[in-house]
């Protein structure tokens, strides 16, 4: 219960902040950005919201569901614009697999050479 009420604040905060400053990105996106921070700041500890995401996730197809069924009443307009719409999917989806693997190579390289640093240097083998 205490992940979910955490998320739920977060989301409200967000939610209040956008309607407050009237800014372009919606509450939810900087409620999670916001819970974002606190994660990476250690102001909210993993082990409290774990289950609650966790839960989250696996039942992810369900939050779909209403998306899935709304897109329905659009099918004239994306028959007219499905180049568009095509392009803009594989476009974007390219794109965060760029950039995913791009961060994640960075940071499995930082992680590696933080690790050089620390054990001692072996004999016969250059690095």
């Amino acid at each position: 219960m205490l992940g979910l009420a955490i998320l739920l604040i977060f989301n409200l905060i967000g939610i209040g902040l956008q309607t407050s400053l009237h800014l372009p990105l919606p509450g939810n996106v900087i409620g999670l950005i916001l819970f974002t921070i606190a994660l990476f700041a250690k102001i909210i500890k993993l082990e409290w919201v774990e289950t609650t995401a966790n839960w989250f996730t696996g039942n992810m197809m369900l939050f779909f569901l209403p998306f899935v069924v709304g897109t329905m009443a659009f099918f004239p307009l994306i028959g007219a614009n499905w180049l568009s719409i095509g392009v803009g999917v594989v476009g974007s989806t390219m794109v965060v697999l760029i950039v995913t693997g791009w961060i994640t190579k960075t940071l499995q390289r930082k992680e590696t050479n933080a690790g050089m640093d620390k054990a001692p240097p072996q004999k016969g083998v250059s690095v």
